[in-house]
């Protein structure tokens, strides 16, 4: 009898100590909730592009995704749920974000002064960011598409067999 109590003693504690660590670690993984708008958020650093910081944010289900430029400037931000997205008002450039429902701001005959890079891209979003003629960046956020993961060009390829 003695034994068997001491049997569930030790099960209950190991279990407990497991799912408490498996708590522990689920809760490390997930993004922050707090630090949208800073310019040097305490999280990691998640851009796919050496010239700009992305940083991703969560809460009520909704992912925030920030962009910023090299010396920190917050230039614009994008919150996305179930494919769909909506401009945040904050970042020196958040009038020219766009989404498939916003349409970016239109700059003063600005003209793009190199082609978009990729900033940010999970496997479901994708953020790019297009340097302008006149010193603005338009960031652009979308779904990802099977185009977008395509790795075939002879498949890919609007043009292919």
């Amino acid at each position: 009898m003695l034994q068997n109590v001491f049997r569930r003693a030790v099960l209950t504690t190991a279990l407990t100590i497991g799912l408490s660590s498996a708590a522990f670690a689920a809760f490390a993984t997930e993004p922050p909730s707090t630090g949208l708008g800073q310019a040097w958020p305490n999280t990691t650093d998640v851009s796919v592009s050496p010239r700009y910081h992305a940083y991703v944010f969560v809460l009520g289900g909704i992912q925030y995704i920030q962009i910023n430029d090299l010396n920190g400037n917050v230039l614009g931000s994008v919150g996305t749920a179930g494919g769909q997205f909506i401009v945040l008002p904050i970042g020196k450039f958040a009038q020219y974000v766009s989404t498939p429902q916003h349409a970016a701001a239109a700059s003063n005959n600005a003209r793009p002064a190199s082609s978009p890079a990729t900033v940010y891209n999970d496997g479901a979003t994708t953020v790019t960011a297009t340097p302008m003629s006149d010193g603005t960046t338009q960031l652009t956020a979308s779904p990802v598409t099977a185009q977008d993961t395509c790795t075939d060009p002879a498949i890919c390829s609007s043009n292919g067999p």
